[in-house]
């Protein structure tokens, strides 16, 4: 019924009687200090004094990241070891949890209950020595842990035991989720801490530029000028930090940065005017602002935006710079290689998943096999989207789609209209940007019309150097392609912000940690792109300015083309007329020989023939 006090004594004696020698005072020497991660082994987990060692390492390996003296090898070896021992006090108290009488606070991973608080916590384990925070943690109610941290801590930090060590309906304790939300945000740390030094450092001018990154009309022609000709891999790496993605999937700085690199000079390696990085950055940069200033991100997971982004990125990788008809018409490798049907958009997903399967290329490494299903299936038919000979028939779903009352929408469907939208979006960015791109596209058109020329083959449309006319070719293709596309996007996108919501609580991935360099941003709760429950559409000024300008243009051209052909009229009318007075001349002069001739017959003929004649 009572309770039990020890008290230890200090004695000014030993146990002989006789008073200690006088020892002079040292400070104690902090363990960490005498602990070598490079040489000790790792010890076991299933210990008693394994929590404070773990701990001890956990402390040691975060000195040596600030002091940036620690390897990638031995940071994940010690991490794998805490993990390890986290997991095996789960256990052992999850056996011990069985007793109806147990006294343990528990937490649900189900939806969030309306019950009252749990009793607290009373009893504590005595071989779990795992720090101060460990208390506070335990008092937390179970309410304050959202869904998606729940779901997180139970796929990442349990393990699918096939023994029945525990009732089907049992719940793990909740000082074990605690502890997993300590491990959790505390492996979170360390990764961004060293991740921060170790990912792609941007120089100062270009993080500059990047600042406007959110803007409909970006300037991506002063990116590649200010980058060195790698817009492409600057922009990707921006957009996957800002996003959190390159935390939330931990993908290795080495290996990112040579996968971007691969990526560039594959979009260099033909050296195309059009259908080049500058382009794939532009692209990245228009699904961007989709994703950001009208909601969409809202509407999608992490997965999803990431192969959003990485569609984007390799949409049009290692292009040739000539069309699919081409290859069909030349018999190409290529085309005999994927039975002429979307023959380059099959060719820039097998090319690119070929890359990402190397090794050393391989930013997905630490995607679930799940993840990455849903990655890839996503990705490929994003980019099969992107083939101009399936527009009409993409359209033409959306439209009745949207038509329907039904509030679902088909996520890959919409994505792929976004991704395809976001492509032919030149003529929609302000003059200046939109001149350039169709002057680039005209070239590489007329280089493929010379390739045909030479082949023997008849002339792809607009791709004849001498018979094309540019203002109204971009006049039909606003009018009846681009228009209607973004038109029919923007509902898309209305419909997307009326359905999804910003998540209630953000998830490790969403934290706003801004402070710290490398770290990702929280997701905005309404866009600035967003007015009520209608996005602003900014290329809609945009077209209409330059359709103008084509109209304008086209008059001018009319003009002149009927001024050549006038003059050519007048210089083919005054060859013509000098032609005729020369037959005329001609006939008169063999009419006039003729008469002379038959004079001087008649003066050599006889008197009487002359008389009688």
């Amino acid at each position: 019924q009572g309770s039990l006090t020890i008290l230890r004594r200090s004695s000014s004696r030993t146990l002989s009687g006789r008073s200690p020698r006088h020892v002079p005072y040292t400070e104690p020497q902090d363990p960490v200090d005498s602990l070598d991660l490079l040489q000790d082994a790792v010890p076991s987990v299933d210990t008693p004094e394994s929590c404070e060692k773990a701990s001890l390492r956990l402390r040691a390996l975060l000195r040596h990241i600030k002091d940036g003296e620690v390897s990638v090898g031995v940071l994940q070896k010690n991490l794998q070891f805490a993990a390890d021992v986290l997991d095996s006090l789960y256990m052992e108290e999850s056996n011990r949890c069985g007793d109806a009488g147990d006294r343990a606070i528990t937490i649900s991973l189900g939806p969030p209950s309306k019950k009252g608080p749990s009793p607290p916590y009373t009893t504590a384990s005595p071989r779990r020595q795992v720090g101060e925070e460990e208390d506070e943690l335990s008092e937390v109610e179970p309410d304050a842990v959202p869904q998606e941290v729940r779901e997180w801590l139970a796929s990442t930090f349990t393990r699918q035991l096939n023994t029945s060590r525990r009732k089907t309906d049992e719940k793990p304790r909740f000082r074990s989720v605690a502890n997993a939300i300590r491990a959790g945000i505390f492996v979170e740390r360390i990764y961004r801490r060293l991740s921060s030094a170790t990912f792609l450092q941007l120089p100062p001018e270009v993080t500059r530029i990047l600042k406007s990154v959110d803007e409909w009309n970006f300037d991506v022609w002063q990116l590649q000028e200010t980058s060195n000709n790698t817009p492409l891999r600057c922009l990707a790496y921006e957009l996957l930090n800002r996003y959190g993605l390159l935390h939330k999937f931990k993908m290795p700085p080495a290996t990112l940065e040579t996968f971007l690199t691969q990526v560039e000079a594959g979009y260099c390696k033909f050296k195309n005017p059009y259908h080049n990085n500058v382009h794939a950055a532009d692209v990245l940069q228009t699904i961007h602002y989709m994703l950001s200033q009208t909601g969409l991100m809202n509407w999608l997971n992490d997965v999803e935006i990431l192969a959003t982004l990485m569609a984007a990125l390799i949409h049009d990788y290692e292009h040739t710079g000539t069309t699919n008809n081409f290859h069909v018409m030349s018999g190409s490798e290529t085309a005999i290689l994927y039975n002429d049907r979307a023959v380059l958009e099959n060719h820039h997903i097998c090319a690119a998943f070929r890359l990402l399967h190397a090794e050393e290329h391989n930013v997905l490494v630490n995607l679930s096999r799940e993840e990455y299903r849903e990655f890839r299936s996503l990705v490929i038919e994003m980019v099969l989207a992107t083939d101009m000979s399936s527009h009409f028939q993409q359209i033409k779903a959306m439209k009745t789609m949207l038509a329907l009352q039904d509030t679902s929408l088909d996520k890959s469907k919409a994505l792929s209209l976004v991704l395809h939208c976001c492509d032919i979006s030149h003529p929609s960015k302000n003059w200046r940007l939109h001149e350039r791109w169709t002057t680039q596209l005209l070239e590489e058109f007329f280089r493929q019309g010379d390739k045909e020329r030479e082949l023997g083959l008849p002339y792809s449309p607009l791709c004849d150097r001498n018979n094309t006319l540019v203002a109204e070719s971009q006049i039909g293709f606003i009018d009846f392609i681009v228009d209607p596309s973004l038109g029919v996007c923007g509902d898309l996108l209305d419909k997307v912000a009326s359905l999804s919501a910003p998540p209630a609580t953000p998830t490790i991935s969403e934290e706003p940690s801004n402070a710290e360099p490398g770290g990702p941003i929280k997701r905005p709760v309404r866009p600035g792109g967003v007015v009520g429950l209608e996005v602003r559409r900014p290329w809609q000024d945009c077209l209409a300015a330059n359709k103008t300008r084509w109209k304008e243009r086209a008059m001018k051209d009319a003009e002149l083309r009927a001024e050549m052909a006038l003059r050519s009229e007048k210089v083919n009318g005054e060859t013509g007329e000098d032609g005729e007075e020369g037959e005329e001349k001609k006939e008169e002069k063999e009419e006039e020989k003729g008469e002379e001739e038959k004079e001087s017959d008649m003066s050599e003929q006889p008197a009487s023939e002359k008389e009688e004649e």
